[in-house]
Parts: C-alpha cells; structure tokens; sequence
C-alpha cells in the first residue's frame, strides 16, 4: 500500500487512521507541517489553534483504541468556514465587527462533521459576510491562489478551496449563494458542488423560508465531494425544507455515469446572457468534444434563464438588507464599500418586488423541470473568467466588456443559484498560463447522486 500523505484523498486517510497504519496525531502533524510550508503565503487557514487540534487527534485515537465506533471523517484535519459556527472557536464572518467572537454553538452542518469524527484546527478564510467571490476581509487578510499566488482564490469559500489544493485538509465545508462553492473550486483546481435546495439543511438561520444560499461540500476529487456530502445531508426536525433523502444515499463508492448515450446539453454563454473569457469558453468547448467522442450524445442548447438576473439580484439585496441591515446601521464605517451598497440596495424593495422575484423563481424552475426532460446535464463555464489578479475587488472587464459590479462576471453561477438545482464545478483545463478552468455540470432538483455519478465519469475522462 502506497504510504498516506496530505496529498492522499481523503477517503484514503480516513481508512489509514481507521486500519491503524497511521494515528490521527500523526496525520494532525503531517497536516500542520504542509500548513507550516504553504500557509504563511497562501493565508487559506485563519484562527488555527495548533494545541487544542492535537488534544482533539489525541482522544479520537484514544476513542479507537478503547473500541468505540468511529465515524466516517475520524481522525481527518478539518477547518471550517468562518461563516460557520464552531463552538468554542472564533468565528469572524470576515467582518471588524465580530473580529474577536468566539461562537456558542455549532452550525448544523458543522455538527455533522463534529459527529462524524473530524479534528478540528481552525477556520478557512472568507470574504466579508461571505460577499462577493474574491477571498479578503480586513481582519485577516487576503487569501491567495495556490497555482499562483498573484492570482485571487475565488470566494467566498476562497479560503476553503485554497486549503484543499495545497494539500492544508483533506476536505472543506462551504456555502454558496452565487458561486461561493463553484468558483473557488475551478480557481484552485478543485470540486465544488452547489446540492440541491433542501439537500444540505442550516440551522440556525434568522429566516428558514430564504433559499438562496446553500451549505455544502468540497474536495479535492468527486469521490471524496461524495463522502463528505453523505456526511453533511438529510433531513432534520430543525430545517422544516429539508429534502429526506438520508446522507448515506451520496456515500462513495460511486460507480461513474456511462458517457455513451448521456444526453449533454452545453452551452458557454447561455445564448449571450454574459461574457466569457475566450480561454474559459475554449476549455468548455473542449470538454464538450472529449464527451462526444466517448459517445455522449451532444446538443447546443440552452434554458432559458432571461428572468435569472433580476430574480437573484432582487432576492439577493432583499436577503441582505434583512439580515445586514440593523447591523450597517449601528455600524455604518465598518462594511466594505460593495456589500454596504447591496444591503442598501434591499432598502427601496417593496412587497411587490419581492413576490415578482419570488413568483420568477418558481417559472425558471419550471423552465429548468421541462429542459430536463431531454436532457441530463447541461454543461456550461463554472466561472465566466480565470483566475485574477489579486490586488483587484473583481474583474473590470471580459474580453474588453466592462462589467459594472462586482456581481456581473458570476452571472454564469448565480443564474443555476436561483435555479434551485445541484451543480458542480470539476477542474477540466488550464489557461496557456497555467491558470486552473474548472466546468460546471447541472442536473434536475434532486439528482444530485446522479450529478456525483455524472462528474465522476466526466472527472475519469478529463483527468491525465
């Protein structure tokens, strides 16, 4: 057997330390030691308490040693992102405000992973309030690419996949209301899915009935993405809309979708609605061909997803407004320029403009319901750009095209968010510089096993 190491998958280090042929205190060490090399400059991991982890790998090896039953992330490293509550650990949300909060609670999905048997070590950076898919916040910093360390990481699980790719954790948490689990992932190079709605359930939450943002896994191949989503998934008394489909029904192994006869639709632009970077859109196409030559059957073609962009802006700023808004008031110099203006952009929304975006919601679902019914996946560019530089908030421009905020380049992502369905980002390419181009795989509500079996075989295909 080949000896574990950081760089193992995480399925493989769970069944190292449960065979005994490593301990989870040295398992912790070998992590810490490739944080001690990589994170000084890549500043992926925030709040990490070094003492406290290996008191954590110390009892869970003691746990197995006494012969208790192990869960299935026992003994593996864990940061979790810090817009997640980990009881006892601080939980910064990227904001001055909360900067020295120490949570009193777990979240639900960070309860799951406690059960399951991770070793906790800190936090993964994140951007203010999760706002915005480039990793900074003026508490810990910004967090950078680990291909290239000029080039942004993505957001606002930036700090997640960071930590993934360069070999920090085995697996990472995340959420994602307009791309902060895809477009991170194919910054770094990793997999990042959006589930379902309903398949990851929060708790708590300050609005049960909201729907936009979603908790969910990442990791550095689809196998181990279906670990942990087993883990964090299903149903609970506390989530009145969560699906009730239990976790174990996304447990590994998976057995890859045959491509031959899988009907793919693709598309790099969606008819036009966005601009796409001509390397990113030439990755697309080129994933679309190595289908077709498995035996994919291929089609341009499209949803359409025109009500898309006033949905998710409406619902976005009415979301933010009711959560940020009494704290922007109480706290007006402490917001960063671009969320401060989309909380306040929530302010002049009335009840008829939330029920328009609402009432829009529902037909793209149908709309997406009838694309399905003769297609499986639609294939389309995870992110509209590469990697960027990482002094800028956001891509000002694609391809000479000025994009007018700081949510325009993700409309690729948040059109699926509103969407409802699962969607997955798998690293497919690379730039002529060697940037990482990931591409985004979407299938109908509640297919997300079928999704994990699709990525895996598109995964097979495309890796060297």
């Amino acid at each position: 057997m080949t000896e574990v190491s950081v760089d193992s998958t995480a399925r493989d280090q769970a069944a190292a330390v449960r065979s005994g042929e490593i301990s989870a205190a040295e398992l912790l060490e070998l992590h810490l030691d490739r944080i001690e090399e990589r994170n000084p400059e890549l500043n992926a991991i925030v709040s990490l308490d070094v003492e406290r982890a290996r008191v954590a790998a110390a009892v869970a090896d003691q746990a197995q040693a006494s012969g208790e039953e192990v869960g299935p992330l026992h003994g593996l490293p864990f940061a979790v992102k810090d817009t997640h509550a980990l009881d006892g650990w601080r939980t910064t949300y990227g904001s001055p405000i909360f900067a020295d909060a120490v949570a009193d609670h777990d979240d639900l999905l960070v309860e799951r992973i406690r059960r399951a048997g991770a070793v906790f070590i800190g936090k993964t950076n994140v951007p203010e309030f999760a706002a915005g898919s480039h990793t900074f916040n003026t508490v810990f910093g910004v967090t950078r690419n680990p291909v290239d360390p000029t080039r942004s990481a993505g957001g606002s699980s930036g700090g997640a996949a960071c930590a993934l790719a360069s070999g920090m954790v085995p697996l990472a948490d995340g959420s994602d209301m307009g791309g902060s689990l895809r477009n991170p992932a194919s910054f770094c190079g990793v997999v990042g899915m959006r589930p379902s709605l309903g398949r990851v359930p929060e708790w708590p939450l300050y609005n049960q009935w909201e729907s936009t943002s979603v908790g969910g896994p990442m990791a550095r191949n689809v196998g181990d993405l279906a670990l942990l989503l087993s883990v964090i998934a299903g149903p609970d008394p506390r989530a009145p809309q969560a699906l009730g489909d239990p976790g174990a029904a996304f447990a590994p192994p998976l057995i890859p979708a045959p491509l031959a006869g899988l009907r793919v639709a693709t598309s790099v632009d969606l008819g036009g609605a966005f601009a796409v970077d001509h390397e990113v859109a030439d990755v697309v196409r080129a994933t679309a061909v190595r289908l077709s030559d498995a035996g994919a059957a291929i089609v341009e073609a499209h949803p359409d997803l025109s009500l898309a962009d006033d949905t998710f802006r409406t619902l976005r700023a009415w979301h933010f407004q009711a959560k940020l808004g009494r704290l922007l008031a109480e706290h007006p110099t402490s917001f960063k320029p671009s969320l401060e203006a989309n909380i306040r952009a929530g302010e002049p929304l009335t009840g008829a403009d939330v029920a328009r975006g609402y009432s829009q919601r529902t037909a793209l679902s149908e709309t997406m319901r009838l694309f399905f019914g003769d297609h499986d996946v639609l294939l389309l560019p995870t992110s509209q750009v590469p990697p960027f530089p990482v002094e800028h908030e956001f891509p000002e421009t694609i391809n000479g095209q000025e994009m007018p905020d700081y949510l325009a380049w993700m409309r690729s992502a948040y059109f699926i968010t509103v969407t409802g369905c699962p969607a997955i980002s798998v690293p497919a390419g690379r730039t002529s510089t060697g940037l990482a181009v990931g591409v985004q795989l979407v299938a109908r509500h509640g297919a997300d096993r079928q999704l994990l079996e699709v990525a895996a075989a598109v995964e097979a295909l495309l890796t060297p």
